[in-house]
C-alpha cells in the first residue's frame, strides 16, 4: 500500500561506499580459460553474459578464488557502452567468479541490497554517471567513483518495502517478455509451415487447401520501385515537399517514420506499400505509412492484381533473414534491384494468400499488444522509481517490519 507523504523524514543522505564493498574482478594475469567445463574449471561471469554471450570457463586458481560471487551481490558494468548498467545477481551465479570489467558491489547487512540494485537504476545515479563520463571517449567507472555515487536512504523496513513493490512490477515485466517471447516463437514456426506450404489451411467451406503453388519471380506478383535519392539540399523539416524515407533508419517497429521532407521527388512509395531496406541492415521490412519520396537505401514493394499485398508482407518477413546471403561488398552491404526482382517465391491461389495472411496478422496484433503492454509496464515502473526512490511518495510499513 503506497501513501502519499511529501516529506522524506528519517530518510539520509550517504555515499555508497558507506554501506557496502566494491572490488574489481579478475583481471588478465588471473585467467586460464579453457575450452569447456569441468571440475578443474570455474564460469566467469561477465557483463556480456548478461547481454546474451555464450558462457566462459577459466582454470579454478588460487588467486580466481578471491573473485567469487555470492547471492545477494550486484555487479555494474565498468566499461564501454554498457557503462554503469546495473546487474543484479541471480542464485545460480553465486559461487563463479566475475571479471576485471564487471565491479562487484557487496551491500552491508544493515541495508537491504535489492533497494541499493534499484537506487542504482534510478535517474538520480544516472545523473551522476553522466557527469563522470563527459567529455571522456570511453566512459569508465572506477571503484572508487561507484563507491562515491550519492544515495538517499530511508529506514531498513522502508527500504524491503519499496524494494518489495518494484520487485512485483519486475516480476509482472519478466512474466510479459517470456509471452512476448513465446509468441515471437510461435509465429516463426507457424511463418516456416503456412509459407513453405508444409501445413495447408482450411477453406471458408471448412475444406484444406491443396494443389501445388506456382514458383514465381517478386517482379512477377508485384511492382518493384527501386529507390533513387534526392539532392541534400532539398532537404528541409518545413513539411514541404514529402516525406523522405532514406533506409532502415526511417523505419520503427516496422512503420515508415520519416525524419526530414525533401522538395525534389525522385522516387515514391504509397501509404500500404512495403519497404525493404536495400542497403544495411539488408532485408529489414516495413510497411509505409506515408505517401513519400524513397531514396536509393529503400525499395517499395506493391502486389499486382490476384495477389495479397498481406501475403506478400508476411512472406518477405520470413525472407528476411536470408538476404544476407544475397548482400554484397566488404565495405557497405546492399542489394540491387535484379537480386529483389528475382526472388523466387513459391505462391499458392490468391484465396490461400489471404487465408494464410489472415493467419500470421492474428499473431502479429498478439505480438504487437504484448509489445505495448510491456511498454507501458516498463514506463509505469520507470515513473514510480522515481517517486519511490527520492521519498516524494511514501511506502506504509508494517508495524512488525518497522
Amino acid at each position: 500500500m503506497v501513501s502519499n507523504q511529501l516529506s522524506p523524514s528519517g530518510w539520509k543522505s550517504i555515499k555508497l561506499a558507506e554501506v557496502s564493498s566494491i572490488k574489481r574482478g579478475a583481471g588478465s594475469q588471473y585467467l586460464q580459460y579453457t575450452d569447456s567445463p569441468s571440475n578443474e574449471t570455474i564460469r566467469l561471469i561477465r557483463i556480456s553474459d548478461f547481454l546474451g554471450d555464450s558462457p566462459k570457463y577459466v582454470k579454478k586458481t588460487k588467486d580466481i578464488q578471491r573473485f567469487i560471487l555470492e547471492k545477494g551481490d550486484i555487479l555494474i558494468a565498468g566499461t564501454g557502452a554498457t557503462a554503469g548498467i546495473v546487474f543484479e545477481i541471480p542464485d545460480k551465479f553465486s559461487g563463479l567468479a566475475f571479471s576485471y570489467n564487471a565491479p562487484r558491489i557487496r551491500v552491508k547487512h544493515d541495508t537491504d541490497n535489492k533497494f541499493i540494485g534499484y537506487y542504482l537504476q534510478s535517474s538520480n545515479v544516472l545523473r551522476q554517471q553522466k557527469a563522470l563520463f563527459t567529455g571522456n571517449a570511453q566512459p569508465f567507472l572506477d571503484t572508487k567513483a561507484i563507491g562515491g555515487f550519492k544515495i538517499k536512504l530511508p529506514p531498513l523496513s522502508e527500504q524491503k518495502k519499496i524494494a518489495q513493490i518494484l520487485s512485483t512490477w519486475d516480476k509482472a515485466i519478466t512474466t510479459t517478455e517470456q509471452l512476448l517471447a513465446n509468441s515471437q516463437q510461435q509465429k516463426k514456426a507457424l511463418m516456416q509451415q503456412l509459407l513453405t506450404g508444409k501445413k495447408r489451411l482450411l477453406d471458408e467451406n471448412g475444406v484444406r487447401f491443396s494443389g501445388e503453388w506456382q514458383v514465381s519471380s517478386l517482379v512477377t506478383v508485384a511492382e518493384v520501385t527501386m529507390g533513387s535519392s534526392p539532392k541534400s539540399a532539398s532537404y528541409n523539416e518545413s513539411k514541404i515537399g514529402l516525406p523522405l524515407l532514406q533506409g532502415n533508419a526511417d523505419l520503427k517497429s516496422r512503420l515508415s517514420a520519416p525524419r526530414i521532407y525533401t522538395s525534389q521527388i525522385t522516387k515514391e512509395c504509397q501509404p500500404g506499400d512495403i519497404l525493404l531496406s536495400v542497403r544495411a541492415p539488408v532485408g529489414s521490412v516495413g510497411l509505409s505509412q506515408h505517401h513519400a519520396c524513397i531514396g536509393r537505401g529503400i525499395s517499395a514493394i506493391k502486389a499486382k492484381q490476384y495477389n495479397s499485398q498481406a501475403f506478400l508482407y508476411q512472406w518477405l518477413l520470413w525472407f528476411e533473414p536470408k538476404w544476407e546471403a544475397l548482400s554484397q561488398g566488404s565495405t557497405f552491404e546492399s542489394i540491387n534491384g535484379n537480386d529483389i526482382k528475382n526472388i523466387l517465391l513459391h505462391i499458392p491461389t490468391h484465396r490461400e494468400q489471404l487465408k494464410i495472411a489472415s493467419i500470421l496478422s492474428v499473431a502479429d496484433k498478439e505480438i504487437n499488444a504484448l509489445k505495448q503492454n510491456l511498454s507501458s509496464l516498463k514506463n509505469e515502473k520507470k515513473a514510480l522509481m522515481q517517486q519511490l526512490l527520492t521519498g516524494k511518495r511514501r511506502v506504509k510499513v508494517d508495524e512488525e517490519a518497522a
